[in-house]
């Protein structure tokens, strides 16, 4: 079921500061910031040749990485996402698994214009999965 990794996301509490990171001291190609306010973050991307590191903070009061930051206030990896072929049939497959899609259950458009979902990290070893349609 599962594709490749199609990105790792780090929330940071200063979105500039760590594209500053990420492009002058490391030297990394980041793309301009992208505002999406229905999942309450504001995400860049650093592209690697092998896939891209997610850079992601919070976008108003309801944000849910406002909460991540609480608890780790200088930041740190949030969620792995990995492409599948078949989101809906991916979801039904874990639901019948036994594993819980966070929110209503129906994907979501994401950074890419791709449809996403979030399973929740208790049932993945404590990791925040999110799937994103290939």
């Amino acid at each position: 079921m599962l594709g490749r990794v199609n990105h790792v996301a780090i929330a940071v509490p200063n979105l500039a500061a760590a594209v500053t990171s990420y492009r002058d001291t490391l030297g990394a190609t980041v793309s301009a910031a992208q505002a999406l306010p229905e999942h309450g973050v504001t995400v860049v991307f650093v592209e690697l040749a092998n896939t891209k590191v997610e850079l992601l903070e919070p976008l108003g009061d309801g944000s849910p990485i406002t909460a991540f930051l609480e608890k780790n206030p200088s930041g740190g990896m949030h969620h792995i996402c990995y492409e599948v072929s078949d989101i809906v049939a991916a979801r039904d497959h874990l639901v019948q698994a036994g594993a819980r899609v966070l929110g209503t259950g129906e994907p979501k458009t994401g950074a890419h214009g791709k449809q996403v979902l979030f399973l929740h990290p208790k049932d993945f070893s404590g990791t925040l999965i999110e799937l994103e349609q290939a």
